[in-house]
């Protein structure tokens, strides 16, 4: 039997270059199966080994989830990424501006195109059900898809085709806060703690098996555009990667316990407007909940001297909670005490109000807010329904 030294000579890794003719004679004084192999890795062009990597298909549409694609199109081309990116999924452009006209693609969209990825190959469907989507995602053949804030529910069909399942990178800690606005709902509960998940996606919304997760503590006063913040996620997806496209990350993820979810419904405009008969706590926790979208807003009294008042609806960009001390009990007019409006609210408390924005201009604080008032009080409903009576 010949020795075996070649099989050395001519790996994958070497890049020692023979005469086909010696390559040739070598291979067939080896086991037919032996030589087979060596002619196998010995003429592998670069685009067969490209083929070898995993194609993986991200699907996200927000900021936060530009900022995940960005660092896996940066890990992607690492000359040892064991993957590359087939494709971009994102929500349709959206039409803003006065008569709609204006079109504003997705930032996933806006991020990829800035990265130089093939504009074939974002693609924009309005459901992830449509026919043509679905046909285009299975002849590019993906073997994972990754979702982070994506929008879109994902149907069977769609699920069916990676065969190495669809991961979500979801922003918290899991069985908590299933559903759409996952962080809102808890600032809006005052947690003190959160975490992002990452899990693989089944039918039932976030309810997969778990793959890793990891926690955060949650500061008072910080607002959800501060929390929504996927760079642990991201981590925990390159993290996981390499177990999850060979598969073995599917033996070893943990099934959820449905008997401690939460559910985490979409925010409406109506639960931004502030009832100041409410603890300043929950008025606080409000501010920090919506801050991005829809913005909460309070409406207010500006009395004259004379008694007449006007309604303003003022939208509260930044609060805090203090002891109620700072209030007089009786009146529950609004009062500027060390640069914050002095809300009173339910259950004895008191909201400072930090920063605003009135109607048509920017945001200011409480004391520039005031001294444009000309000597105009602000009062709040309950005390303006009081002195009506």
């Amino acid at each position: 039997m010949a020795p075996l030294w070649p099989l050395r000579l001519l790996s994958s890794s070497s890049r020692v270059c023979l005469p086909s003719s010696f390559l040739l004679h070598r291979a067939c004084s080896l086991r037919p199966r032996v030589g087979r192999d060596v002619l196998l890795r010995c003429f592998c062009t670069a685009d067969q080994q490209k083929k070898q990597k995993k194609k993986l298909v991200f699907l996200g549409t927000p900021e936060v989830a530009a900022d995940m694609l960005d660092a896996l199109l940066d890990a992607a081309q690492a000359e040892s990424a064991s993957f590359e990116i087939g494709a971009i999924v994102t929500q349709p452009p959206s039409v803003k501006g006065r008569g709609r006209k204006q079109i504003m693609p997705s930032a996933v969209a806006e991020r990829a195109l800035a990265r130089n990825f093939p504009a074939s190959l974002i693609w924009s469907p309005d459901k992830a059900s449509e026919e043509g989507f679905l046909a285009d995602l299975k002849s590019l053949g993906p073997d994972l898809c990754v979702t982070a804030a994506y929008g879109n529910y994902l149907p069977s069909r769609f699920l069916a085709i990676p065969p190495c399942g669809t991961v979500n990178v979801h922003p918290s800690l899991l069985p908590l806060y299933r559903g759409a606005a996952p962080v809102q709902r808890a600032l809006l509960d005052g947690v003190k703690e959160t975490g992002v998940s990452v899990a693989y996606t089944v039918r039932a919304m976030d309810s997969g098996p778990i793959i890793a997760s990891g926690h955060m503590d949650v500061d008072p006063d910080i607002k959800v555009g501060k929390v929504v913040n996927f760079s642990t996620g991201t981590e925990l997806l390159l993290q996981e990667l390499p177990s999850i496209l060979d598969g073995s990350a599917a033996d070893k993820a943990i099934e959820q316990d449905s008997s401690l979810a939460s559910m985490a419904p979409k925010v409406t405009v109506e639960e931004a407007l502030l009832s100041f008969k409410e603890p300043a706590l929950t008025l606080h926790n409000k501010v920090r909940a919506f801050s991005e979208w829809p913005g909460a807003k309070g409406r207010f009294y500006l009395q004259a001297s004379d008694g007449k008042s006007k309604v303003i609806d003022l939208k509260i960009v930044t609060t805090r909670v203090k002891p109620p001390a700072a209030i007089r009990e009786a009146d529950g007019v609004v009062q500027l005490i060390d640069n914050a409006l002095v809300v009173p609210c339910g259950e004895r408390s008191a909201l400072h109000i930090l920063e605003l924005q009135p109607p048509g201009k920017k945001i200011m604080g409480a004391r520039d807010f005031c001294n444009g008032l000309r000597g105009h009080q602000i009062l709040i409903e309950d005390t303006v329904e009081s002195l009506t009576h």
